[in-house]
């Protein structure tokens, strides 16, 4: 039986991200800057990984600090009430030889948990010039907000509303293959 391997995200080589359509004519981009992604897998093509992941809601960025403060607010995030929001996965599904993955799992914002699902594409691993193992995936999906109670829009006086209700979701993670400790003695 192969050994249980920890690996953790990479934050100086990772992003997570999400857009959303705005005025119904073009889309906002936002970031999570301070998060944190851990897999647990014994199979090298990480077919067998337990994931998770949790982002701190105060450090959105949208670039528009006013946006950012309305996004941490009772309307959207409520951060002072619900200050991290969390993933945890329940199967991990190798599709093909090519990469392809199917993420499951159970997404948790504003204290409200509902299933997921992510296409995720596994890019390979690598020993880095400093002889650490990395692994990189590209994550991509998308959920509807107001499942989350994250309702807040204002109507248009030509149709539509502000804010679009369908999210897209995305990260590009580079994880780190953590040494176990007893091996660094």
């Amino acid at each position: 039986m192969a050994q249980q391997q920890k690996w953790v995200a990479d934050l100086a080589h990772s992003e997570v991200s999400f857009r959303v359509k705005h005025l119904m004519v073009s889309h906002v981009t936002g970031y999570f800057r301070k998060f944190h992604v851990e897999a647990h897998t014994s199979a090298e093509d990480f077919q067998d990984a337990r994931i998770v992941f949790t982002a701190q809601v105060d450090s959105i960025e949208t670039g528009n600090a006013d946006r950012d403060a309305h996004l941490k607010g009772p309307d959207f995030f409520d951060a002072a009430k619900y200050p991290e929001i969390s993933f945890v996965s329940t199967a991990f599904r190798k599709l093909n030889d090519e990469g392809d993955y199917e993420l499951h799992g159970e997404l948790t914002m504003k204290g409200i948990t509902h299933p997921v699902s992510f296409q995720v594409h596994y890019e390979g691993s690598v020993k880095d010039p400093w002889g650490n193992q990395k692994a990189g995936f590209s994550v991509q999906g998308r959920i509807n907000r107001k499942e989350w109670g994250l309702n807040w829009n204002a109507a248009l006086e030509t149709g539509g509303v502000v804010v679009s209700e369908d999210v897209r979701v995305a990260a590009e993670l580079q994880m780190l293959q953590q040494v176990p400790a007893e091996t660094l003695a």
